[in-house]
């Protein structure tokens, strides 16, 4: 379900611009404009949630399918030599858009 205020369900519509580097039916994965490593991408899913504890069967599948995008989509995208992903979930974790995705940092060594 979509939000309309959701700043990444706008990216979605195309209300917001964004750097786009892989979409298909399922996911949109697009350059972060504050990166925190030389390489950082955030994968979307088009379908609208917050927290991986808002997931039922169907979501399950469509995380699944993100995490198994992402080892390709990250080579392609100069994390050739490994990458960080990280899911915050909830504002005490960093989460400031409240719509599920998942941070792909490399294209460095990064520190832990």
């Amino acid at each position: 379900m979509e939000d309309k205020n959701c700043v990444f369900c706008r990216i979605l519509r195309g209300e917001i611009p964004a750097q786009k580097v892989y979409e298909d039916d399922k996911m949109l994965v697009f350059k972060d404009i504050e990166p925190k490593a030389k390489i950082h991408l955030l994968a979307i899913c088009k379908d609208h949630f917050k927290l991986l504890s808002d997931m039922d069967e169907s979501r399950a599948e469509l995380v699944k399918y993100m995490l198994g995008k992402i080892p390709l989509i990250a080579a392609a995208n100069g994390c050739e030599n490994g990458y960080r992903l990280i899911i915050n979930q909830g504002g005490d974790a960093g989460q400031t858009v409240f719509h599920l995705h998942i941070h792909i940092l490399g294209g460095e060594p990064l520190p832990w």
